[in-house]
């Protein structure tokens, strides 16, 4: 980490580190968990929801790049292996075992309010003491955002469709 960098920061780095690398692991269970819940969606919507899970993958795997470099920006490692993702993971994992639509819409949702609440931690510690950290962190906040509400109304469609077809 550049010195200068580092005069920027006025907070513990090993703190931050240790929290970024945590996002890191979410990140990447959170790809995973859109990647392959997209291809084994099933039920109603199943080609919008797919496609809908399947963009979401794409941009939580721009986060955990996101993420790793500013880790290695701050003179830290990303976590290599990802068995250790589960020890230091915030969110963790929910395996898309059930396919069904209703089910993985909401285990993302989940997901994606758990990310929330992350970033919002987060942005309120970088705040006023690490602009870099501060920045890249909003960006990912405000797409997380997005996602819980696409994956809501999603599943709001869902229920009415279902309804309908009741009637």
């Amino acid at each position: 980490m550049g010195s200068k960098a580092r005069e920027i920061i006025g907070m513990n780095v090993d703190e931050l580190l240790g929290l970024l690398q945590k996002a890191y692991c979410d990140e990447w269970f959170a790809y995973y968990q859109y990647w392959l819940g997209a291809k084994v969606v099933k039920g109603p919507m199943k080609d919008a929801v797919g496609a809908e899970l399947l963009q979401h993958a794409t941009e939580e795997l721009a986060h955990a790049d996101m993420v790793a470099l500013r880790i290695i920006q701050l003179g830290g490692a990303p976590i290599t292996r990802p068995e250790d993702w589960y020890k230091h993971s915030n969110c963790g994992y929910d395996a898309p075992d059930d396919p069904f639509v209703k089910v993985l819409l909401q285990q993302n949702i989940k997901g994606e309010q758990c990310a929330i609440g992350v970033y919002k931690r987060l942005l309120d510690l970088t705040r006023e003491k690490d602009p870099v950290t501060y920045n890249m962190v909003l960006t990912i906040l405000q797409q997380e955002v997005e996602h819980e509400e696409d994956l809501q109304s999603l599943l709001e469609d869902y229920e009415l469709l279902v309804r309908a077809m009741k009637e």
